[in-house]
């Protein structure tokens, strides 16, 4: 090998090795979720992969996906696990790995946001995280979903008995369908990106979320009545897999630490400016909405509890701690 061979192939090695090197630098992390980009889940993810972005610099890169282009909550669970998505937003689906999340679905229970963070402080980080890593989940922080209304096309419902016969669609919880079938209901799990057309179309007379996902979705255009009811808050968690998670490098995992803190708060606070304004962008839609009869369904709501102290191990002192823990 002459010189000029000789230093052309060091040439060539070093700037393949260079290449290799920035490549391994510019690690991509994949921020998805199944819900409408304009809705307060798909604003906290945009939120997260932006911040995230903005503190990880030009060495990583953060792609955000939301309105299912990926894949609904159930398929996204899946693409975690998989790690060929890194980070996604999942709610009453959470259930499906471990039991004891159904806390959240007895109705009533979270009183306003501050009692969510003491629960998120002493219940779901110390108690529910663990179960989630069992199943090869690292749920990093807590967010908001919301204080959960029902809407319909048939009437407005201010007692329990007002659902009597009524198609309700729910989230894939075995919980919230207990609770509907409780209140005499006819409920049905779907994924939320079918909704839309079921309720279009008559498939399900009404549904239950958030005014978040209710005004992002534009649920609005295609139902009659609003109730007030409140009558479950849902978290929505922020995870990753426990795998993809020990393989993260460190500067990424504090920034991830980070940024997810003060999503949450600024989560929380949006929820509730949103219990103060969707409410009028109902009603400009020509929807009629009432307050439902807190009492009745508290007073409904009793079996649900019940079953789950029983079904669910632990499951009366966790809603005691819980309940505890309201200011």
């Amino acid at each position: 090998m002459n010189q000029f061979t000789k230093r052309l192939t060091t040439g060539i090695l070093a700037c393949t090795v260079s290449l290799g090197a920035m490549a391994a630098m510019a690690d991509t992390y994949i921020v998805a979720v199944g819900s409408a980009s304009n809705s307060l889940q798909g604003q906290s993810a945009k939120k997260f992969a932006d911040d995230l972005q903005a503190k990880l610099g030009d060495a990583h890169t953060v792609e955000f996906y939301a309105d299912g282009q990926l894949g609904d909550d159930k398929e996204l669970m899946q693409k975690i696990r998989l790690g060929t998505v890194n980070f996604t937003l999942i709610s009453s689906i959470m259930t499906n790995v471990a039991p004891e999340f159904a806390l959240f679905d007895m109705p009533f229970l979270v009183q306003d946001r501050d009692h969510l963070k003491a629960i998120d402080k002493e219940i779901v980080q110390p108690i529910l995280a663990p179960k989630a890593a069992e199943e090869g989940l690292k749920l990093i922080s807590t967010w908001e979903n919301g204080f959960r209304q029902i809407t319909n096309n048939i009437r407005p419902i201010n007692t329990p008995a007002d659902l009597d016969g009524l198609k309700i669609r729910t989230p894939s919880s075995e919980w919230r369908v207990a609770m509907f079938k409780e209140w005499g209901a006819n409920p049905t799990p779907m994924s939320f990106s079918e909704v839309f057309v079921a309720l279009q179309t008559g498939t399900m007379d009404g549904q239950e979320n958030p005014l978040t996902n209710i005004t992002g979705a534009n649920f609005q255009e295609v139902q009659k009545y609003l109730s007030l009811t409140g009558h479950v808050y849902s978290p929505i968690y922020l995870l990753t897999s426990v795998k993809s998670w020990d393989g993260y490098p460190d500067d990424v995992k504090a920034a991830v630490e980070e940024v997810a803190a003060s999503v949450q708060d600024w989560a929380l606070a949006e929820g509730e400016k949103a219990d103060n304004s969707l409410v009028d962008k109902v009603k400009a839609a020509g929807v009629e909405v009432n307050v439902a009869d807190k009492a009745a369904f508290i007073a409904a709501a009793a079996p649900i509890y019940k079953a789950f102290a029983e079904k669910v191990p632990g499951g009366d002192a966790l809603v005691s701690q819980a309940q505890a823990l309201a200011k």
